[in-house]
């Protein structure tokens, strides 16, 4: 799905690149997505990824205090490592923000080794936050003067403006070199959630010059755009680093249905913009967000004008009555994203998913019979899965499947292979279990091509990564070939997974 904004095919220079900035100025700070892979060792396959939503929340509110900041989204550029250093050192910012994930750590440590010494340097993310001791030590962050742990947009703003504030700053955490340890801030305000989980609600909207690939143009003429309703989530899913277990220092946030419905009327009158996608795990993952949710919609008739996208928790969907989900249709819904994972009720309980099989089918039955479409993601090789467990997974798809044939609505499977990430419950078990955490770190590239599913796999080659580990009773060339299979299927079936 390419952007709404294109450029003609041409040697891109280095404003080309940046997003968002006044690049006739000084840049106060550059905030870098690292690529996937090192796209100078191996061509992008896909042409299209998710816009960095939280990266441009931060850039917006620095630039709402003033700070004249740009992204960098290699990712969405499909740069290599060596361009995207020579790009950052050539708009020379005072700072470089980098959001730190466990697949692309390592890309992500190489391009902040290539930076110019006199640019600092500060992280975040989900890999800053679960290894904070190992990503200060490491040495090729040594011009790393701030990792934030958690939220980042007070903080960020904050440290930008006097990097000396770090140290009253909770969950800002820095290495002295000196002495050799690691510092952390410690807050004189009692209040420390404004600084890491501050209100939504008062947060700007994203602003989008930010984004190259948000809004975009979609394959059906809609122009599109992505957004979020709320941060946090209640649950514990084994394998997501967004667990509550993960996370207790997160309080769980829901954005106002008016404040939603005002952002969605600029992105319209702004951008054209007439589909939405809500990226967060609670928009439709509990009974009083959905129910506000839909009174305002139905009060502002956004279903006669718009249609949107959404992830949804299938026990909660279980639970709602028809006529809850006769008015999500009337308001415009278009498509769930289900984490269904597995067809085996064993492995669903170890997930610790709170689901089974049966409500998975009961629930995208109820969907797809009222046109609602459903897109449902999956997990092959999920540590102590057995072969019956694997084999119901994809009998489990291919029921869902039949059934979409015989309903308005379709379906589609997004298979992954299972992979650790530190920080996650999954993780502590392993580790636990006597897995090395470094193998569990070393993250590769899996081509599938020779198993037939390239093009299958074209939309979808940013998220074909592991670590080589077996963890289930199949080995990993067998959950391979199951992988390639079903993404060619889903491929053939003209629904992209």
């Amino acid at each position: 799905m390419p952007a709404l904004s294109t450029t003609e095919a041409r040697p891109r220079t280095t404003p080309d690149l940046i997003n968002g900035a006044d690049t006739s100025r000084a840049l106060d700070a550059l905030f870098v997505n690292a690529p996937l892979r090192d796209y100078d060792q191996r061509p992008r396959l896909n042409d299209y990824t998710l816009p960095v939503l939280g990266m441009a929340y931060i850039a917006t509110y620095a630039k709402q205090k003033g700070l004249n900041v740009g992204v960098l989204d290699a990712e969405a550029h499909g740069l290599g490592i060596a361009q995207t250093v020579t790009t950052i050192n050539e708009a020379h910012p005072r700072w470089v923000g980098m959001n730190l994930l466990a697949p692309t750590y390592e890309l992500s440590a190489r391009i902040a080794a290539g930076l110019d010494e006199d640019i600092r340097l500060l992280a975040g993310g989900h890999h800053a936050k679960a290894m904070p001791a190992a990503v200060l030590a490491d040495p090729r962050m040594t011009r790393l003067r701030a990792l934030i742990l958690g939220e980042g947009e007070t903080r960020v703003a904050a440290l930008l403006n006097d990097e000396r504030c770090r140290a009253e700053l909770p969950a800002v955490m820095w290495r002295d070199h000196r002495l050799g340890t690691n510092g952390i801030g410690l807050p004189r305000d009692k209040n420390v959630h404004q600084w890491t989980a501050p209100d939504i609600d008062a947060l700007p909207f994203v602003d989008r010059s930010f984004l190259p690939q948000d809004p975009y143009r979609a394959d059906d003429g809609r122009s599109e755009a992505n957004i979020v309703g709320s941060r946090g989530c209640p649950y514990d899913c084994g394998f997501c680093g967004a667990a509550v277990s993960a996370n207790p220092d997160i309080k769980i946030r829901t954005r106002s249905p008016e404040g939603i419905i005002e952002e969605l009327e600029r992105l319209h009158d702004d951008h054209g913009v007439t589909a939405f996608r809500f990226v967060d795990d609670l928009f439709l993952g509990a009974d009083r967000i959905i129910r506000d949710s839909m009174t305002a919609f139905t009060a502002h008739r956004l279903g006669e004008r718009y249609v949107w996208d959404a992830t949804g928790r299938i026990n909660v969907l279980h639970r709602a009555d028809d006529a809850l989900l006769d008015t999500l249709v009337a308001n415009g819904l278009r498509e769930v994203a289900l984490g269904i994972e597995s067809g085996s009720d064993r492995v669903l309980k170890a997930m610790d998913k709170r689901i089974t099989a049966e409500m998975t089918a009961s629930v995208a039955r109820r969907l797809m019979m009222r046109g609602i479409n459903v897109k449902g993601y999956f997990i092959l090789g999920y540590p102590d899965e057995r072969r019956d467990d694997l084999a119901a997974t994809i009998s489990h798809i291919h029921s869902l499947w039949m059934l979409s044939d015989r309903l308005p609505g379709t379906f589609r499977a997004s298979v992954f292979e299972f992979r650790p990430y530190p920080g996650t419950p999954i993780w502590s078990r392993l580790v636990a279990a006597g897995h090395d955490p470094v193998r569990m770190l070393a993250y590769g590239d899996v081509d599938l091509a020779e198993l037939g599913a390239d093009e299958a796999m074209r939309g979808r080659d940013e998220f074909n990564f592991s670590v080589g580990i077996q963890f289930a009773e199949t080995p990993l060339t067998e959950i391979r070939e199951q992988l390639a299979s079903l993404s060619r299927e889903q491929y053939e079936r003209g629904i992209a997974a």
